[in-house]
């Protein structure tokens, strides 16, 4: 599973082979043609140069040959990204990953530039999760998320069959509550020598000492527990009252758990229509407070017209601040933002209305619908 860390664009043109060694795994998700055409109808394509991992495996077991004779661009693969068009193909939808520290190089055959944009991951396997074994009931609580982990079978804790920790807790507390309760499960009948010898030793005893024997005697004729048989008998009840509870607190978490991330992969990916048509897509929901109406928020943005072209951006360098509906910003981000919590990525479709208007600004023509990238990194 690969999980985003942080945004990434490069720009490349004709003029020279782009070189990039990414520093974290690199995936490469959109490309295309810049603001500026210089040639508006000729076709742009995009090559990457790379060299496959069979090619670096031989690279480090012919390290101690001779330079000359092995040619390096020989293990030299190319493929192409993708073919851009003004007016017919402005932009194209990849999904290609570059290893860390590996290098490519991006070659373009056309005159226009082009743009590449994608995120920095983090695609560490699920079977290489750290251990932590010093306190296993923990660890466990915490490894448990539907997110990252899926399962075919589901286990009864009550079923199955784990030795407790506390289980003998109560064998040495004294010699005779381990009797008591072994006497109790026995179904046997006693000798004969030990009812006669029980009998004789009765009859020895005075009247008084016969009454208070007799009390202690339960209506069915077995002795009443007494002293540390009583005791024992008792601690080993609640011990196993208090695993059994401790068993059933550790489920209803866990079906928490599942349920609060059930909810949150529900509400990721639906799109909604807010205040003034302006329509909002979460692909990804942050966590802690919400932004609010007087927050300071800084943000990471991707501005793109319905043809696909990037009229404005920040995407590295110090993140766009502003105050959440005090009017420094088009009227789609105060509402489009407002909810949105720290690390949430959104996607907003602003109307015109709710955006510049009639008005023509720059590269935006007028009566323009506004799609735009927006990530929240921090709340003030």
């Amino acid at each position: 599973m690969a999980i985003a860390v942080a945004l990434w664009s490069a720009q490349a043109n004709s003029a020279e082979t782009s070189q990039i060694i990414p520093q974290s795994d690199l995936r490469i998700t959109n490309i295309a043609l810049g603001e500026e055409l210089t040639d508006e109808s000729g076709r742009t394509t995009v090559k990457l140069i790379y060299r496959p991992p069979i090619a670096r495996d031989s690279d480090d077991e012919d390290e101690d040959e001779d330079d000359d004779e092995s040619d390096p661009s020989k293990d030299l693969s190319v493929t192409v990204l993708c073919s851009l068009t003004p007016g017919k193909i402005e932009q194209a939808t990849v999904d290609i990953v570059l290893d860390q520290d590996e290098e490519y190089l991006i070659e373009i055959v056309g005159k226009n530039t082009v743009h590449l944009t994608g995120n920095y991951i983090d695609q560490m396997p699920p079977d290489q999760v750290p251990y932590n074994d010093e306190d296993e009931d923990d660890s466990d609580e915490e490894a448990y998320d539907l997110r990252e982990v899926s399962s075919d079978v589901e286990y009864d804790p009550d079923e199955m069959e784990i030795p407790s920790e506390d289980e003998g807790r109560f064998e040495e507390v004294n010699s005779d509550a381990e009797e008591a309760p072994k006497q109790e499960a026995s179904k046997k009948r006693p000798r004969e020598s030990d009812a006669m010898e029980t009998d004789a030793a009765e009859d020895k005893l005075s009247k008084s000492q016969k009454k208070k024997l007799k009390k202690l005697k339960a209506a069915d004729g077995k002795a009443v527990e007494t002293g540390a048989e009583s005791t024992a008998v008792k601690a080993n009840a609640e011990a196993k009252e208090g695993e059994k509870k401790e068993k059933k607190e550790k489920k209803d978490k866990k079906a928490e758990k599942a349920e609060k991330a059930e909810k949150t992969e529900q509400t990721a990916g639906e799109e909604k229509q807010l205040e003034g048509g302006v329509k909002i897509k979460d692909h990804k929901i942050g966590s802690g407070p919400k932004a609010k109406k007087g927050d300071m928020v800084s943000m990471r943005y991707l501005g793109k017209l319905q043809n696909g072209k990037v009229f404005d951006k920040n995407t590295g360098g110090a993140p766009f601040k502003f105050r959440l509906g005090s009017g420094e910003v088009i009227k789609g981000w105060d509402v489009g933002i407002t909810g949105m919590q720290i690390g949430g990525e959104r996607l907003l479709t602003v109307p015109p209305n709710m955006g510049y208007g009639k008005k023509k600004l720059d590269s935006i023509p007028a009566n323009s619908t506004l799609i735009f990238e927006v990530k929240l990194l921090k709340i003030n």
